[in-house]
């Protein structure tokens, strides 16, 4: 059997998924141009998700049921960074006042798994948005840590699929010198986002190794250049974030342990 063999039904079905969470709710004509495919296509397939209870039917717009929240609850819960992550975190970010995030990635993007955000965070809105959108990895600290010590080739693969694109004249567009970077990343320990995906806006970075010591996330701790500067972003935020990155892939790995028995 070929392994990469699709379902043209299924790929509509998630297409239409993607569609309507894109469109925040759609009407079946608004979904067809949308897609580029017949009403009565889309409508067959919308009615299917309706009678499982994955779409709700209001005034003739769809949208995503609260169902999905289940799903990705389910799956959140059962993340090894979520578990063992999450009230370390917690701790991180009741010392430092900024905020964090446990992010893993799959297919060369990256979700966040859980964020923390403290008394002293930026930017109220924006933690919201990073949690509902993928996250490219090549300008974002916890990104980079994951891509320095992942294969070779699977970081010449993320970056042919999504390019080293310019989010702020500090991004990294080039792939030498992003090679370059992943190497400093390697031989420090941390990752810096130095403006590269907001302007204003500095983070450090720490991988997170599991069992089989391969790396199965990131933390990542943000704050204002107005904070993120001299011995404290250069020596005191990144020994913090190493620390509580070890703490919860030590916690990960005696798990594993635990349970091996």
């Amino acid at each position: 059997m070929d392994a990469d063999r699709t379902l043209e039904t299924t790929t509509t079905t998630l297409n239409i998924i993607e569609a309507v969470k894109e469109l925040n709710g759609s009407t079946v004509t608004e979904l067809a141009n949308e897609l580029d495919i017949t009403k009565g296509c889309v409508h067959n397939h919308l009615s299917t998700l309706h009678q499982h209870n994955y779409v709700i039917k209001e005034d003739g717009v769809y949208r995503l049921s609260p169902k999905f929240i289940l799903v990705g609850e389910h799956v959140r819960q059962e993340n090894l960074l979520y578990q063992f992550g999450k009230k370390e975190l917690d701790t991180l970010i009741e010392e430092t006042g900024e905020y964090g995030q446990l992010v893993t990635e799959t297919h060369g993007v990256g979700t966040v798994i859980y964020l923390s955000r403290g008394e002293k965070a930026i930017g109220e809105d924006y933690p919201d948005h990073m949690k509902k959108k993928p996250l490219y990895l090549h300008h974002t600290a916890a990104g980079k840590s994951i891509l320095a010590h992942s294969p070779e080739e699977h970081v010449d693969n993320v970056i042919e699929r999504y390019d080293l694109f310019e989010r702020t004249e500090n991004t990294i567009t080039e792939r030498e010198r992003f090679y370059e970077e992943l190497a400093e990343v390697r031989e420090r320990g941390y990752a810096y986002n130095e403006e590269e995906e907001v302007v204003g806006l500095k983070a450090i970075g720490a991988p997170i190794f599991g069992p089989n010591e391969n790396v199965i996330g990131a933390l990542s701790l943000s704050g204002p250049r107005s904070r993120m500067k001299g011995e404290r972003y250069r020596e005191d935020l990144p020994s913090k974030v190493v620390d509580t990155a070890e703490v919860i892939e030590v916690n990960i790995n005696m798990h594993h342990k635990t349970n091996e028995f």
